[in-house]
């Protein structure tokens, strides 16, 4: 207990120390964890769902985290595995809506309405990111991470290379693959 309890005083304690605190029993760990990792998860779940549904998405993330925590292995670093949990939740919450064959233009126009609520921008802005977020939902899953990674978590290359296990180079010539596929398709969406 006294090395949880001085973990837990230690300034800044690592994903990997928090994790295994948390797997012992201790709550504030798993607090701490998802504090860290909310605001990131949360703006993910944002960019990709509708907003009416964001924080039940969201909360449905921190419950699988909480349950499946257990099994958590660190074969992987934490902040990849609960990128894989986001990505599996976002994908039940389309696949399960799926059966109500919802309308293209409806999907769009919600898109557009959440976009509405939450920017501050000209109406012009609005639909560009309804368009790159229409997009980007478009595009192969390796390609959407990399650029959420970038451009919503506002992760250096280095820390994104190291994230994926990949040369700095294989990260940037991703990452401009996964940008010229978001181009094309914004070019087909506006040709």
């Amino acid at each position: 207990m006294n090395h949880q309890k001085s973990l837990l005083n230690n300034a800044h304690p690592s994903d990997e120390e928090l994790v295994r605190s948390a797997q012992m029993g201790t709550q504030d760990a798993f607090t701490l964890l998802y504090e860290r990792y909310f605001p990131n998860v949360f703006a993910r779940v944002r960019f990709k769902i509708p907003e009416n549904d964001v924080e039940d998405v969201t909360q449905e993330i921190f419950i699988a985290v909480l349950k499946s925590l257990g099994s958590f292995k660190g074969q992987s670093k934490f902040s990849t595995w609960i990128w894989t949990i986001t990505n599996r939740k976002v994908a039940d919450y389309y696949r399960s809506r799926k059966v109500e064959l919802i309308e293209q233009d409806d999907q769009e126009e919600s898109v557009t309405l959440n976009l509405a609520n939450h920017t501050a921008s000209t109406d012009g802005d609005q639909d560009d990111l309804a368009s790159i977020q229409y997009a980007l939902g478009k595009l192969p899953q390796n390609y959407q991470d990399i650029l959420l990674m970038r451009f919503v978590d506002e992760m250096p290359f280095n820390e994104i290379a190291s994230q994926n296990r990949q040369t700095l180079e294989a990260t940037k010539s991703l990452f401009r693959r996964s940008v010229a596929a978001l181009a094309k398709k914004m070019e087909g969406d506006n040709g």
